[in-house]
């Protein structure tokens, strides 16, 4: 006898649909499964045996089981496939009813108890199900909120194999999980920091206000204890809070990427990840057999923090290069091409230095001017061309650290970002940019237009400051997102000299080491 069971696997961060097709015949006792499964899947009949026996069920004796994962030119990865297989061989046996497989996707690892465990991949799994029509999906009870934060379709959730046996056989019933998205949303999108928590360091603070309204990758240079971290880690909270299609985005990221805690619906702030700099460029960019996200894409629409950027390997580095230019990274294997989201803010930090103190008050710096200058040569021309803002920072004056005094909150800073941001998409309206940041030269020319002042101090600061040719398109860009926190429509002389001021890395003191 034949059943089939509809299932779900991922490609990337979207699911597409696969049918278990069960054929059970009476001969020599066997159980195979084709259609590229990979060890986990193939190890599945094995779990799935215990896990029907365990629920009480008998398993079906003398039978040869063949088991079809179709689409069969496409790989199939991970025991999510479980629950349909264990469900196709009771349902082709006839020991289940098969009236209500038709209605839903079924999705689920067994243990072998008969309990079911998490998968990874929900949220796309049940965005799949509402597309192509399902009443529901069936899905284990750690995904019910990822699942049920998609609307119009039935999420049931279940803990062990025989609540799904007995419900496909109406002994009993299941009522469909919901979640009130709007509360999910507000308590998901809270951040445990706050800018307030930092002593001192206003222009540095100004500089990043900057880079969230512009959308600007950002570099600090200081010694160490200067707060670059603790600066980095509060620049999430002051970028626009995000609107559920980016949660919905980042959240499948994370969920096909195994990152989502159990019971979390979505991740609704913006995320950080900092990556060690020690990571592969596999790591950092994506990758494997079968490619899955790197740490670009878990940065999606929101922030990438290396912290000693000049300390992480040269190639990986490189590799920036593509996301930070296009907004998503493409991996290319044999078998397969995939496309990953990848739009972040890129926040690096580093020291003077190799010792770190070169620039510090009173403690010396051990490091010769060649060890300076190989130390700075390690971040190339290409990468340093797409970081718009350079600020150093100095160490923390005793009188700001012991300051009772109220710093400015994230909330307060982020009402000003959200102005900005607001500015500019009515500006860059159906023309495909998001921020000041991915001005391309034709937006550049239209709306970064100098008057004779303005021009003459931008020349000056190229010719006497030591600038890069390079820094010119930089400048422009970050003085017009200067002028949009100000509200001004046009780039003055005074926006010039502020964004001049965030090119540290363009003189000429640091080429050739301090």
């Amino acid at each position: 006898m034949l059943s089939k069971v509809k299932s779900a696997s991922i490609l990337g961060i979207d699911a597409y649909e696969v049918e278990v097709e069960t054929d059970m015949t009476f001969g020599i006792p066997g159980f195979s499964i084709v259609g590229l499964p990979d060890v986990s899947v193939k190890e599945s009949k094995d779990r799935v045996k215990s896990a029907i026996t365990n629920s009480m069920i008998e398993f079906p004796p003398n039978q040869k089981i063949t088991l079809n994962l179709s689409p069969a030119d496409r790989k199939k990865e991970g025991p999510s496939f479980d629950l349909p297989i264990a469900i196709g061989i009771l349902a082709a046996c006839g020991t289940l009813n098969t009236a209500k497989l038709e209605s839903y996707m079924i999705t689920g690892e067994l243990s072998l108890d008969g309990s079911i465990n998490s998968v990874k991949g929900a949220l796309s799994m049940s965005l799949l199900a509402k597309n192509l029509g399902y009443k529901g999906i069936i899905v284990p009870f750690a995904n019910a909120d990822e699942a049920a934060v998609v609307e119009g379709i039935d999420v049931l959730a279940v803990k062990h194999f025989r609540q799904v046996f007995d419900f496909l056989n109406g002994e009993i019933t299941l009522d469909p999980h919901a979640i009130d998205i709007t509360e999910v949303f507000s308590r998901a999108s809270v951040y445990h920091v706050d800018f307030s928590e930092v002593k001192g360091q206003q222009h540095v603070k100004r500089a990043m206000e900057i880079a969230a309204a512009g959308g600007h990758n950002i570099i600090l240079i200081g010694p160490p204890g200067s707060g670059k971290t603790m600066l980095a880690r509060r620049f999430p909270t002051i970028l626009p809070e995000m609107n559920l299609a980016e949660a919905i985005e980042t959240t499948k990221i994370h969920s096909v990427s195994g990152y989502m805690r159990e019971k979390t619906a979505l991740i609704a702030t913006r995320p950080f990840r900092s990556p060690h700099h020690t990571i592969s460029d596999a790591g950092l960019i994506g990758g494997g057999a079968v490619p899955r996200p790197g740490e670009v894409s878990l940065s999606h629409n929101g922030v990438l923090f290396l912290d000693e950027l000049p300390e992480f390997n040269r190639n990986v580095l490189e590799v920036l290069r593509q996301p930070l230019e296009d907004g998503h990274v493409t991996i290319s294997r044999a078998a397969i091409s995939i496309t990953y989201p990848a739009r972040f803010v890129l926040f690096a930090a580093m020291n003077p230095c190799p010792c770190g103190y070169s620039t510090h008050p009173t403690k010396s710096c051990s490091c010769t001017p060649a060890q300076r200058e190989k130390y700075m040569s390690k971040i190339s021309g290409p990468l340093l061309d797409r970081i718009d803002i350079h600020v150093e920072v100095p160490v923390v004056e005793y009188n700001d650290l012991a300051s009772k005094a109220e710093a400015e909150t994230s909330a307060s800073i982020r009402k000003r970002v959200n102005t900005a941001r607001k500015t500019q998409e009515k500006r860059f309206e159906k023309s495909g940019v998001f921020f000041n940041a991915h001005m391309g030269p034709r937006h550049t020319r239209k709306f970064c237009q100098l008057d004779n002042d303005s021009q003459a101090l931008l020349k000056t600061a190229i010719e006497n400051l030591g600038l890069s040719a390079r820094a010119y398109d930089r400048v422009l860009k970050v003085s017009r997102t200067i002028a949009d926190l100000e509200g001004a429509e046009n780039i003055t002389s005074t926006h010039i000299a502020e964004a001049i001021q965030y090119r540290s890395l363009d003189r000429e003191h640091w080429k050739v080491g301090i």
